[in-house]
């Protein structure tokens, strides 16, 4: 973070002459320009009104959860870290372990009634760590499913499905009456995430301590519900951007995926009727389901408590009540902010059904867990391979995979 003399107002923000001024800049990274650039364009001009003496410059954008941290872990043996960084919520953990994340707590017992703008316990938890908070809540998201309505009709479909089996019958009835490409299960969406999704509807954590409860029946459920929903649906190999623009674009019948994803879908969505429904279960209702989303953490290496301030202030603003209203807004997020959702949105989902499905299945909520250690994101990497396995075909017997995928990740993690 630097003090600069600047003598440009950033374009649009300002309809007069700019006079020169000191500025604090705040230096910014965050994921996924797709779903938030226009979250943030609409936060910006709120900021700046209140912010004068503050510029963000935000930073290239991560590709993903994953990259995120990684460019982080990178930036900070460069020192070359930003002020604030977006992390996904299963990725906080392994900032603070390594010193990279600043304690929030300074600047919270310096905020008047700070749970009154809108954070409680439930949302600080997120990121709260030995008794600390290291992260708040910017976005919560949860998987739920994307129908194309006229292309389930047109393939015999009546009813949304409410379980994995009924999903896979739909599929062969679509196909049977011409679909061609009835579903797209969102498998290689950040985090192992839809993996987690399977093991928390069997109420099993995906992590156990300091174990990966890959061994379990459990595990196995879920390896052998997605073969069955690849072979059976015949589910092609898409790229998600891909996935994404081919479902917008009404070329699949039934996609699953985060609700994160909502408001890019119906900015980009063509001429067909879209709704979204709870995201099924292996028999009945999920017992649980991950919380997705991102973080605001404070990973700034000044000691200058003016440009602290400055990046405390933007954290402060991006994830507080009007910030985060912007979040459901612009995207299919919930806002993890009870004066966000109970107040400035209080008849927004009544007129927006589609991002309700998400608030709906809120008591499902579960953690969305790290995998443990330094290996965590090489963890990762060797589940996504395996799972892909599944998708194209490598992988046939699921009890095979299992003890292969067992053994890897016990390795990586002694």
């Amino acid at each position: 973070m630097k003090a600069l003399l600047t003598t440009v107002a950033v374009v649009g923000l300002l309809s007069g002459p700019a006079l020169a001024e000191d500025k604090i800049v705040v230096e910014f990274g965050y994921p996924y320009s797709h779903l938030f650039d226009v979250t943030y364009e609409r936060i910006l001009p709120k900021f700046y009104a209140e912010n004068p003496n503050i510029e963000i410059k935000f930073r290239a954008t991560y590709e993903s959860y994953e990259d995120g941290t990684n460019t982080i872990l990178r930036e900070a043996v460069a020192g070359n870290l930003p002020d604030v960084t977006m992390q996904g919520l299963n990725r906080q953990a392994i900032l603070v372990e390594k010193g990279i994340a600043r304690s929030l707590e300074p600047f919270i017992a310096e905020e008047a009634a700070f749970e009154k703008d809108g954070y409680h316990k439930a949302m600080l938890d997120l990121g709260t760590f030995e008794n600390q908070v290291y992260g708040l809540p910017f976005s919560v998201s949860l998987p739920v499913g994307y129908y194309n309505m006229d292309v389930l009709k047109a393939g015999g479909i009546d009813k949304l499905p409410q379980t994995w089996d009924e999903v896979v019958a739909a599929c062969e009835t679509m196909q049977a009456n011409g679909v061609r490409n009835p579903v797209f299960w969102g498998w290689n969406i950040t985090g192992n995430w839809f993996l987690q999704a399977l093991m928390w509807t069997q109420e099993k954590p995906t992590v156990e301590g300091t174990k990966v409860s890959l061994d379990s029946a459990e595990a196995l459920t879920s390896l052998e519900t997605m073969k069955k929903i690849f072979r059976g649906c015949e589910m092609q190999n898409l790229e998600w951007k891909a996935a994404l623009s081919s479902f917008s674009a009404g070329e699949i019948g039934m996609m699953f995926w985060s609700t994160s994803a909502l408001g890019a879908v119906e900015r980009s969505q063509g001429d067909f009727e879209l709704k979204t429904g709870p995201f099924p279960g292996i028999e009945g209702t999920p017992k649980g389901l991950p919380a997705g989303g991102n973080s605001a953490m404070l990973v700034s290496t000044s000691e200058d408590p003016a440009e602290l301030e400055a990046a405390w202030k933007w954290l402060k603003f991006i994830t507080s009540g009007e910030g985060a209203a912007d979040v459901a807004r612009t995207t299919g997020y919930m806002p993890p902010n009870k004066a966000a959702n109970e107040i400035i949105l209080a008849d927004f989902y009544q007129q927006n059904p589609n991002k309700q499905t998400a608030v709906d299945q809120l008591p499902l909520l579960r953690e969305w867990q790290a995998y443990p250690g330094d290996n965590g994101l090489a963890i990762t990497q060797v589940i996504y391979d395996g799972i892909e396995g599944i998708v194209v075909g490598d992988h046939d017997d699921m009890t095979e995979l299992q003890e292969e995928l067992s053994e890897e990740v016990g390795d990586l993690l002694n």
